[in-house]
């Protein structure tokens, strides 16, 4: 005798109620994924003005402090001394000017970085790219504009402190977009208690 088995509907509901939510955790793990992985992000745009802004802020304010405790002998202010009297840019109002002249390069590098060199992982392309503009700065336009003596007639205490500088803000706008555009974050532990 051939007995024919059939399977309860109820099961066969359950195993399409089972196979839909393997469908949905599906699509739900690949959008996060896709988020994860540098499909789905921020405008371009908006994130590198933020993130400029806060560049020049951040390290602005540091170069500011570096410049008061006598670690380096160039002006906070040394990206206006094109546009402004030398003796103002000694004074705290040129300092603040200065530091804004910081703030606009800072925009305009993040937005430089954020178009072109966005798909570039790691630390190290930032680190090279605030190095680059340490070269643009310091030795090829600041001497030529006046806005600071040649490095060679900079101290070395000047100098390494303008470098580290330079490769700290290209390391925080390099790396900053990096985790945001590629897929940086996902080196990262989920959880801290991992």
């Amino acid at each position: 005798m051939s007995e024919t088995y059939s399977v309860p509907k109820v099961r066969h509901d359950q195993e399409q109620s089972r196979e839909s939510q393997d469908q949905r955790d599906h699509n739900n793990n690949s959008i996060r994924g896709r988020q994860q992985s540098g499909k789905i992000h921020t405008p371009l745009i908006p994130f590198a003005l933020e993130l400029g802004f806060f560049a020049g802020l951040l390290w602005g304010l540091i170069r500011w402090l570096f410049y008061a405790l006598h670690f380096t002998v160039v002006a906070p202010g040394f990206l206006a001394e094109p546009f402004f009297k030398h003796s103002f840019m000694k004074t705290t109002a040129g300092h603040l000017v200065g530091l804004l002249f910081f703030i606009a390069l800072s925009v305009i590098a993040s937005l430089i970085y954020t178009l072109m060199f966005r798909r570039f992982k790691g630390p190290m392309p930032g680190i090279v790219y605030g190095l680059v503009w340490w070269v643009i700065l310091f030795v090829l336009t600041g001497p030529k504009l006046g806005m600071m003596n040649p490095p060679y007639r900079l101290t070395w205490n000047s100098i390494y402190t303008e470098v580290c500088v330079f490769l700290l803000w290209g390391l925080f706008i390099g790396y900053t977009v990096a985790v945001e555009y590629t897929d940086e974050r996902m080196r990262e532990p989920e959880k801290a208690g991992d």
